[in-house]
Formats: C-alpha cells, sequence, structure tokens
C-alpha cells in the first residue's frame, strides 16, 4: 500500500528532474572563419605594369583558405581575352598561371581581377593588376 503523502510527493520529483536534465545538443556544420580565401599575385609584382605591345605577359598566383578553394575566377578588361574558373577542388591552396596577349592592342590597358571563393560559399576580396601596352 503506497501511503497518501507519496501519490503527492512522486510528480513533483520528476518535475523538478525535468528541469534539471540537460539539452540535446545536434551537430553543427563547420561554419569555417566567416573570410574567404586570400589571393596573391606574384608576378608581374607592380600593382601597375608597362609592357611592349606583342609581348606576351604572363600572370601568377595563388588562393589560399583553410577551409578549402572551391574556385578561383579571373575577370580581364581591356583585352578581348576570358578565362574559366579554375576549379579548386577543395585544396587548401591553388596556384595559377595566366598568359595575355598584347598583340594588337596599342596604348590600351588591360585590367586584371582575380579572387576565389572557398567550400562554405565565402568569397575573397579581389586583388588587381593594371598592364599599360605602349
Amino acid at each position: 500500500m503506497v501511503p497518501p503523502r507519496a501519490i503527492w510527493w512522486g510528480p513533483l520529483v520528476v518535475l523538478a528532474a525535468c528541469g534539471q536534465r540537460d539539452r540535446l545538443l545536434f551537430p553543427t556544420e563547420n561554419p569555417g572563419d566567416g573570410s574567404g580565401p586570400i589571393t596573391e599575385i606574384f608576378k608581374p609584382e607592380a600593382p601597375d605594369t608597362a609592357v611592349v605591345e606583342g609581348d606576351l605577359v604572363l600572370v601568377e598566383g595563388r588562393a589560399t583558405d583553410a577551409d578549402g578553394v572551391d574556385a578561383v575566377h579571373f575577370q580581364i578588361g581591356g583585352a578581348n581575352q576570358s578565362f574559366a574558373p579554375l576549379d579548386g577542388h577543395g585544396a587548401d591552396t591553388v596556384t595559377f598561371a595566366l598568359q595575355l596577349s598584347t598583340l594588337g592592342n596599342p596604348g590600351g590597358t588591360v585590367v586584371v581581377q582575380i579572387y576565389a571563393i572557398d567550400l562554405l560559399g565565402d568569397s575573397g576580396s579581389a586583388v588587381t593588376r593594371q598592364i599599360r601596352i605602349q
């Protein structure tokens, strides 16, 4: 036989225990560092470069991100050239090299902008080179 007092205290103990238990936590995906890849251009070194018309210009650099580089994008202005994005395959460092033609563009200026996007969708700042053709 259960004493009448136990009937009243039983539900109160259960309710008190419910308030003290830990809540379930579900893992979240890695949010990354919130910033996009760092893109660098090593060649040409100077932000403003002069070349002779007809010379081939090589633009070399790299994009790095601990979250993994998804793609490197190239924007070329002032020249009739374009380049498809370079797939980074999730690597933490992706190197690139572009060959620009200056033939038939005397007195022109080519502006090269390069930026990368990491696997989490964060876009990095663009790095720019201006190439003046003499």
